[in-house]
């Protein structure tokens, strides 16, 4: 197993899950209780990687970051090094396409929390900040577990928007996934049966962690 890509894909997860969290969880309590008509438009962008190719998603990145994008003419100038084939590309294109994975469970929280509840913090004065950090986020524990773990999961398995985004860059971009994939280019079948074997794991323990976390957000509305 290439240990360097096993790290790169941990760290490129968490940082992923991390910031999909902080922006996922405003995201998702306005979708949960506005009233605005296009709600529905932006729910529908924001759902829009689950039914997008991975290869369209990572084309469109791809050119918005080139050097030859203003995104990624600015970026050039900050930093002098290009944002495309980056480990910061790289980390971009993951949040873009994990979004559902983080803002959907959410939102499935966050509505089935009694709208009494929010009636009686307005009543005693409460700020809405104030009542999504003190009323909503205690009551959605379960689902905020379920979307930090299907994002973390889903960010792990990546490869399409990896492939086009990162290219394949031993200690940058090089995750485990297309670590699997040049095992194979390889006719090193051992080992990428051994990668995908553990790969293979990870995946049934989330499913049993999200479906039993499940379980206890059915148990808690039930009591």
């Amino acid at each position: 197993m290439d240990w360097p890509s096993v790290r790169l894909s941990l760290e490129l997860a968490a940082l992923t899950t991390l910031i999909l969290l902080a922006i996922g969880i405003p995201l998702a309590a306005w979708l949960a209780y506005t009233r605005a008509r296009w709600a529905t438009a932006v729910e529908a962008v924001v759902a829009l990687p689950l039914v997008l190719p991975p290869t369209v998603l990572g084309y469109y990145l791809l050119v918005a970051m080139g050097v030859q994008s203003p995104l990624g003419r600015w970026w050039t100038e900050i930093t002098g090094a290009p944002l495309a084939f980056s480990f910061t590309g790289l980390l971009i294109a993951s949040v873009l396409y994990s979004l559902p994975f983080a803002v959907q469970p959410l939102l499935a929280s966050f509505a089935g929390v009694d709208g009494r509840l929010l009636e009686a913090s307005s009543v005693l004065g409460r700020r809405w900040p104030t009542t999504i950090a003190r009323v909503v986020l205690p009551l959605s524990k379960p689902g905020l577990a379920t979307a930090a773990v299907l994002t973390f999961a889903h960010t792990i398995g990546e490869f399409g928007v990896v492939l086009m985004v990162g290219g394949n860059i031993p200690g940058v971009t090089r995750t485990i996934s297309i670590d699997i994939y040049d095992d194979v280019q390889a006719f090193d079948y051992a080992a990428a049966g051994r990668t995908s074997l553990v790969l293979l794991a990870f995946s049934l323990v989330v499913l049993v962690a999200v479906y039993s976390l499940r379980r206890q957000r059915t148990r808690a509305w039930s009591l």
